[in-house]
């Protein structure tokens, strides 16, 4: 097992810049190790941790950004920024027929807005470059070729049709042979030599032994006939010549660690120190999938998350208290949609209030519902409202629920019952009298001391006070039976109606008290039906 080095403070969004590191590593104790019978037959040594920590991430451009290769990104920055290395991004896009440019922005895109920004990789100069697999196959053909001169791999002439009945003939195929096939021009892939007995193990710093027979796997391919190497090959030689320390990386990736083991063994190289994380599993524990909702960074970010509550959360997900590797749980972590609204809603309200006030107010601008994206209507609403904002698009629905007046539908309503019971046509029409004196819109002049002093000598001249004065203020002047503190919103609606700030297109309108008073017979009608 190895051992780690002492974890510092983690330090978000830390800039490094690049070394100049030797392309292989020098020796260092066995990791894994690969058994014949009794004795060892060979092993396959792992990079030592008191050499510079380098980690990298490796993305295919084949779709979105999955919230699982999110994490997986975030504990390769986080180990690296941990231990003072360097985290690499490389871009894994071999398979030629499924990668493509928008794929790849995409992905650097939410990694640029997760915060997670690398020390070489696309767009940042290093010293192991190039950073895309499309442009290294000059690199594969070098060492595939060194392989094939050392006899672990051997040209293999096999169609896919007799492949289990030939390529044991083709593995031992004299130089003749071969040299025949090459000469009719036959398509052959490059296949690796695997021992046919033994057994590989290695200590994974998270999921802790691990081992294989080797009699399970069998030759496998390396080089394609098209001349295109495959996966496996591909990370070995790019990990190992980036001088690549720890492959972290999902556990779903734990199988390909023993094609990958014997490759760097026949190589040469010394194999990075393994950690495989645990997948992302939904609540009902399956396999986190596009059934259960968005599982993409990108939707999450068209949604209005913040990018701090997203990486906060995947940190939770298979971590405890500060990052090691050496903490992260083997088990699956569950993926919770509305643990991360609720984070969200968190890391959005903490900020100082001016900063969510400009971030909730050219919402509300941009959204139509608002002319403007300052102002002290908007300063007072984000604060009467900002406790019901989890994520920024909330804000649209709770400003259209304050500005909307649905009496009918509200005194329609079987909870109405209560209120409708309890005399409201008496004292609709008390209050009605009050707004014709001009009472009621003197003391909404005067703000919050003049709004208290109305209800006050209203409630008194009515005898009520407390629920029974209180609902059916509610109700009458916001339309609803319940909301945000009732003289903040009446305030609130007063100010729209006077300021002009609420965009035509948004549907307000002050409270028409004339057609009400027209309407009384309503609240008379639904008394009598509820």
């Amino acid at each position: 097992m190895s051992t780690l080095v002492a974890m510092p403070k983690i330090r978000m969004k830390v800039r490094v810049f690049p070394d100049v590191f030797p392309p292989f590593f020098p020796q260092s104790p066995s990791k894994v190790s690969v058994f014949h019978g009794r004795r060892r037959s060979f092993s396959v040594s792992a990079a030592s941790t008191q050499h510079p920590v380098r980690v990298r991430f490796a993305p295919s451009p084949t779709g979105n950004l999955h919230v699982g290769g999110a994490r997986t990104a975030l504990f390769n920055y986080l180990f690296a920024r941990s231990n003072g290395g360097k985290f690499v991004l490389r871009i894994e896009d071999t398979d030629l027929e499924r990668s493509t440019k928008e794929s790849e922005e995409a992905v650097l895109n939410d990694l640029s807005w997760l915060g997670l920004d690398w020390d070489e990789g696309p767009g940042v100069d290093g010293d192991y470059g190039p950073y895309r697999q499309s442009e290294r196959n000059t690199l594969y053909k070098q060492y595939a070729e060194k392989l094939l001169e050392s006899g672990h791999v051997y040209c293999c002439f096999c169609s896919s049709e007799e492949l289990e009945k030939m390529k044991e003939i083709w593995a031992n195929a004299t130089d003749k042979e071969v040299q025949e096939e090459l000469e009719r021009g036959t398509p052959y892939t490059y296949r690796f030599r695997v021992p046919k007995e033994g057994s590989l193990k290695i200590n994974d710093l998270i999921q802790g032994e691990v081992s294989w027979n080797l009699n399970t796997l069998g030759d496998f391919v390396i080089m394609r006939s098209n001349g295109q190497p495959v996966y496996n090959f591909c990370v070995t030689v790019d990990d190992a010549t980036m001088a690549i320390s720890h492959v972290i990386r999902a556990e779903e990736h734990l199988p390909n660690t023993l094609r990958q083991a014997l490759i760097y063994k026949a190589l040469g190289f010394q194999m990075p120190d393994c950690a495989h994380v645990s997948l992302i599993l939904a609540p009902d524990r399956s396999k986190l999938s596009k059934r259960h909702g968005a599982t993409s960074v990108g939707q999450y970010r068209e949604m209005g998350y913040l990018p701090q509550a997203m990486v906060n959360y995947l940190a939770l997900l298979g971590w405890v208290e500060k990052f090691s590797i050496g903490r992260v749980n083997k088990s699956g972590a569950i993926f919770d949609s509305t643990k991360l609204r609720w984070m969200n809603g968190q890391h959005l309200r903490a900020p100082p209030s001016e900063q969510l006030t400009k971030l909730i107010g050219e919402q509300w601008k941009s959204t139509g519902i608002l002319a403007e994206a300052e102002g002290s209507f908007i300063e007072e609403a984000v604060q009467l409202l900002k406790d019901g904002i989890d994520i920024t698009p909330d804000s649209d629905k709770a400003l259209s629920n304050l500005l909307s007046y649905p009496l009918h539908d509200t005194l329609s309503s079987v909870e109405a019952k209560p209120v409708l019971e309890d005399k409201l046509s008496e004292f609709a029409a008390s209050f009605i009298a009050a707004y014709d004196s001009g009472e009621l819109v003197g003391a909404l002049e005067e703000g919050h001391a003049g709004w208290q002093k109305w209800v006050k000598s209203f409630g008194k001249s009515l005898k009520r006070k407390g629920k029974s004065l209180f609902m059916p203020l509610r109700v009458l002047l916001t339309g609803k039976l319940h909301g945000p503190d009732m003289r903040t919103s009446v305030l609130l609606l007063h100010k729209a109606g006077k300021s002009g700030i609420i965009a035509p297109l948004a549907g307000f309108r002050e409270v028409d008290w004339d057609a009400l008073i027209r309407d009384q017979p309503l609240l008379e009608t639904a008394t009598i039906s509820n």
